[in-house]
């Protein structure tokens, strides 16, 4: 009697372990990646606090005059912790901050007819964004301004809204910028 083994048995185990082996990784790097959807934990450059005014000023000086003094965040809300790997179709980039302006701008714009501004309170900011909001500011909006201050550009429609307290001359945005 032979002992050799019937070719078809030999090749089934090996078929099996390298699909219990594949099926065994495809799990684990399935448990590893985030669930669709689900906010990705923030880079840390994400949060970095930026004070350079020129792209401020180049997004809202027709709406708000020269800004200055500004502590803002400016990032990719759709890019994960990680540097993309292929842009998306287009991009949401975020624009959240505060920043002085000129002497009296803010007065001038509350009291400018037509936008209907009421008083509102500030939403809870980013983290590092917390120190650089005064105590005791008192905010006003209105959605005729937001309107007006959202104009959209060459390939960017923005939306958003602007927060103004004319005692301090503060503005407070967040502003959302669809690139296509």
């Amino acid at each position: 009697m032979d002992e050799r083994r019937a070719p078809g048995r030999t090749d089934r185990r090996r078929f099996l372990a390298f699909a219990g082996g594949a099926a065994l990784v495809l799990t684990a790097a399935g448990a590893a990646a985030p669930w669709p959807g689900a906010e990705p934990d923030p880079a840390p450059d994400r949060w970095r606090v930026r004070t350079d005014p020129a792209p401020l000023n180049s997004r809202f000086e027709h709406a708000l005059g020269r800004l200055s003094d500004p502590h803002w965040l400016g990032y990719d809300i759709d890019a994960s912790s990680s540097d993309r790997f292929l842009p998306g179709p287009d991009s949401r980039i975020r624009l959240v901050g505060i920043a002085r302006m000129r002497p009296g701008a803010a007065a001038g714009i509350l009291e400018r007819s037509g936008h209907a501004f009421a008083p509102v309170d500030l939403p809870d900011p980013p983290g590092p964004l917390r120190v650089h909001v005064p105590a005791g500011a008192r905010w006003r909006t209105g959605p005729g301004f937001d309107a007006a201050a959202n104009r959209p550009g060459p390939s960017v429609v923005p939306s958003g809204t602007h927060r103004l307290d004319a005692a301090l001359d503060l503005v407070w945005f967040d502003v959302l910028l669809l690139h296509t």
